[in-house]
């Protein structure tokens, strides 16, 4: 959802996924099987780039199609937030955990 999320911000525009593997936090392994998968259910259209910039070859552009922006509409959650690390771990076990043999 944070990927059709961040191509929902402004879903008429292309955009590189590089862009959005920063935008999202998703690293590239996560991220391009989604895009995959969005564009294989109709939600994102992907095209080449054209023409590619000079010196580097082309890369793929993304964004939503009418489907993928009315799911992008209906989604008005913020994207989940990280879970704060959890209190120091000590052997394994919350330090706020007895130990065993702890009085």
């Amino acid at each position: 959802m944070q990927v059709i999320r961040a191509l929902g911000a402004d879903p008429a525009r292309w955009r590189h996924g590089y862009d959005l593997g920063i935008e999202t936090g998703l690293k590239a392994g996560s991220l391009y099987p989604i895009l995959v998968r969005l564009a294989d259910r109709g939600l994102l259209e992907a095209a080449w780039e054209d023409p590619a910039p000079r010196g580097r070859p082309a890369r793929h552009l993304y964004r939503l199609t009418p489907d993928g922006r009315e799911l992008a509409a209906t989604t008005t959650a913020p994207a989940p937030a990280t879970a704060p690390a959890p209190a120091v771990r000590a052997r394994g076990r919350l330090a706020s955990q007895p130990q065993p043999g702890a009085a």
